[in-house]
């Protein structure tokens, strides 16, 4: 359980750096002079960065295990996130939001370690709970970094200085968490640990070989794709939503979208339990089934919060949607144990 703690503690730190420049963005496009593009590339690039470092760190995962991995990987990207505190062009803002993005990966090595520590009774309540507390970062920075911005205001400091100085608090936090996961981490129950270390290593290639040739975990990507994918999209641009759309102040903004992050504290170890208890019912395919129903209320969801057009209407939708877009997430991930036994 201690293992359980650090995981999601350490993905939740990385979470809260990845999107603790969302919420600013409104301030810091005025002092970088960037345009509605210039902001996009960077929200796409963030996503590219967080969907090639995935790729790499499942055969890394592998081969060094998931503490190391992710404990590696943090302490790389913390001086990454500090960096946000320098830049001055559009194209360094889009630099540091792309490698940014990799702090996302540490996602990969989170699943990774639940899965190897849980039984395939309650793999999908461990992931639920890991991922969806870890995700809450998201959420978390929403509300803070607008907060330690006004805060740090306060004091006179100008507000081109304020908003760089708060990138401190987040690349600080990565790092401690990542020492924590060195230094009290366990990746295996003990009586697992022997066994595991008498297996003979497998080359990086071929591992990754092997996971591409796997027909379902394609599928199981798209499907996540249209789950986690569209919450990362939200992540990105709910606050900018509400704050050009709707005229709402900076710290109204981040409050409404932290809504929709903070969420997770529930709504995707719900998912997680859903798909343990389908699964009681009806084997891996009552899996497949609760994940199906979940994710097409979800996709209906996210239509009707583009056609409402009051405040409080388009919160509640967002509301609703983020239950039902996290969940699937949640089930998706009682699903991904099972795709493989490699």
């Amino acid at each position: 359980m201690l293992a359980f703690h650090l995981a999601w503690l350490s993905l939740f730190s990385c979470f809260f750096s990845t999107f603790s420049i969302p919420p600013l963005i409104p301030i810091m496009r005025q002092n970088l002079n960037l345009s509605a593009a210039d902001v996009g590339a960077a929200g796409t690039a963030a996503f590219v960065g967080s969907i090639f470092s995935r790729l790499a760190m499942g055969p890394v995962c592998d081969l060094v295990g998931p503490r190391i991995a992710s404990a590696a990987l943090s302490l790389i990207t913390a001086p990454i996130v500090l960096a946000t505190a320098f830049i001055s062009s559009p194209t360094s803002f889009i630099l540091v939001r792309f490698f940014i993005g990799f702090c996302l990966a540490n996602f990969v090595a989170n699943q990774f370690w639940m899965s190897s520590l849980f039984s395939t009774s309650v793999v999908g309540l461990a992931n639920g709970f890991a991922a969806g507390w870890a995700n809450m970062g998201a959420g978390v920075a929403q509300l803070t970094m607008p907060l330690l911005y006004s805060f740090v205001k306060s004091f006179n400091v100008p507000e081109n200085t304020a908003w760089r100085v708060i990138f401190v608090v987040p690349a600080t936090f990565q790092a401690i968490t990542a020492i924590m996961v060195l230094i009290y981490g366990q990746e295996l129950p003990c009586k697992e640990s022997i066994k595991v270390s008498n297996k003979p290593k497998e080359s990086f290639l071929r591992l990754l070989f092997n996971g591409l040739m796997n027909y379902r975990g394609w599928i199981l990507g798209l499907i996540y794709g249209c789950c986690f994918g569209v919450e990362m999209t939200m992540d990105n641009i709910v606050a900018q939503y509400f704050y050009y759309r709707f005229g709402v102040n900076l710290q109204v903004a981040g409050t409404i979208a932290a809504c929709f992050g903070l969420t997770n504290w529930f709504a995707r170890p719900m998912g997680g339990v859903v798909s343990d208890q389908m699964a009681k019912l009806f084997g891996v395919r009552g899996r497949l089934w609760g994940l199906w129903a979940v994710l097409t209320v979800a996709g209906l969801l996210c239509v009707l919060m583009g056609r409402a057009n009051s405040v409080g209407g388009s919160i509640g939708v967002m509301c609703m949607f983020s239950v039902f877009v996290q969940a699937a997430s949640g089930l998706t991930f009682g699903i991904v144990p099972f795709v493989s036994k490699r």
